[in-house]
C-alpha cells in the first residue's frame, strides 16, 4: 500500500501492514480447551501458532511468517484456510483481506458532494423515524425532520462538525447524551475500523483517523482493540433534553448504486415513546 494508507495510533505502521499483530489479537481470544486442545501451561492466552496452523492446513512455519510479516501477500486460499481455523465472522474475515491481500474496493469518502434529491425524499418519506445517511469517513450527509429533532439540527452545523466519530469523542454533549458511551464509542469504531480499509487510499478517512488519534484519548485507546464488525443495527438508550431516557432501535442499510454510504434509521421502541415523538415530529418541535 502507498504512504496514504490508514496508519495505527502512533502513526507508524499502516494498517495494511498489521496483519501480524490482527492474527495475534485473534488467535489470544480462542479457547484452547473449547476447542479440544489440552491447556496445560502457556505463555500466552489462546491458541498456540502450531495449533492455529494444524486447523488451518498449513505449515507452522508459514503461518508464523504470516504473523511476522514475512513471505509476501498471502493467497487467497491461505487467508481462508486462516480465517476458518481461528473462527472469524464474515466481517472479520473481511478485514483479514483488507490487511492481506492490500485490494480494498474501490470506495471513497465523496464527503464535499450533497446527497441526491432522490435520496433525500427517501428520507424525508421516513419521518417521524430519525434518518441519516452518512458516508465511509462517517460524515452525515443528509438528514430528515426527525433527526434534528432527535439527534442535532444538522442544518445549523458547519459540515466539518456533522461528523459521527467527532461527535461521539470531542463533543461533551454526546457523552452526556449516551446511556453507555463506552459501549456506543467501541460499536463506532470497530464499524469504522472495517469501512477504513475499505476506503484505504482515502486521504479524508486518514486525516480523520490522524486528528482523532491525536485529540481523543479515548479513541486511541479504542482503536487498538481491533475490534471490527459489519453493517451494523441494535439498540441504545439515548437522554433526549425534551423525551427523557429513549430505547431506540437502530438498523443500516447499504445505498444501491453509492457502496460509500449508509443509511441509518432510528425508531423509539416503546408504544408511548412513538407517540411523543411522533407528536413533536408532526407538530414542528425544535431540534435537540
Amino acid at each position: 500500500m502507498d504512504g496514504t494508507s490508514p496508519r495505527s495510533p502512533d502513526g507508524k505502521q499502516p494498517l495494511g501492514q498489521s496483519l501480524g499483530q490482527y492474527l495475534k489479537d485473534r488467535r489470544a481470544r480462542l479457547d484452547p480447551a473449547a476447542l479440544g486442545y489440552p491447556e496445560g501451561r502457556r505463555r500466552t492466552p489462546g491458541l498456540r501458532r502450531e495449533e492455529v496452523a494444524q486447523r488451518a492446513h498449513i505449515s507452522p512455519a508459514w503461518y508464523t511468517w504470516l504473523e511476522q510479516g514475512r513471505g509476501g501477500a498471502p493467497s487467497a486460499d491461505v487467508l481462508d484456510r486462516v480465517a476458518r481455523a481461528l473462527m472469524l465472522t464474515d466481517a472479520e474475515r473481511e478485514h483479514l483481506y483488507m490487511l492481506g491481500r492490500g485490494h480494498p474496493p474501490e470506495r471513497h469518502s465523496r464527503h464535499a458532494e450533497d446527497i441526491s434529491p432522490r435520496l433525500q425524499r427517501v428520507l424525508d418519506a421516513l419521518d417521524p423515524c430519525p434518518a441519516l445517511i452518512r458516508n465511509v469517513a462517517f460524515d452525515v450527509l443528509g438528514w430528515n425532520r426527525a433527526a434534528t429533532v432527535l439527534l442535532s439540527d444538522y442544518e445549523k452545523e458547519p459540515p466539518e462538525a456533522r461528523n459521527i466519530l467527532r461527535r461521539m469523542f470531542l463533543d461533551p454533549r454526546s457523552r452526556e447524551a449516551q446511556h453507555d458511551w463506552l459501549s456506543v464509542a467501541r460499536f463506532i469504531v470497530a464499524s469504522f475500523r472495517a469501512e477504513a480499509l475499505q476506503a484505504a487510499g482515502d486521504p479524508h478517512v486518514q486525516e480523520l483517523l490522524d486528528e482523532l488519534t491525536r485529540a481523543s484519548p479515548d479513541f486511541a485507546a479504542i482503536w487498538r482493540e481491533s475490534e471490527v464488525i459489519g453493517p451494523f443495527g441494535g439498540e441504545k438508550v439515548l437522554r433526549h433534553p425534551v423525551f427523557g431516557d429513549l430505547r431506540m432501535e437502530f438498523s443500516s442499510f447499504g445505498v444501491d448504486g453509492r457502496s460509500d454510504l449508509t443509511l441509518l434509521i432510528f425508531s423509539p421502541l416503546s408504544p408511548e415513546d412513538k407517540d411523543r415523538f411522533r407528536a413533536a415530529v408532526e407538530g414542528g418541535g425544535p431540534g435537540a
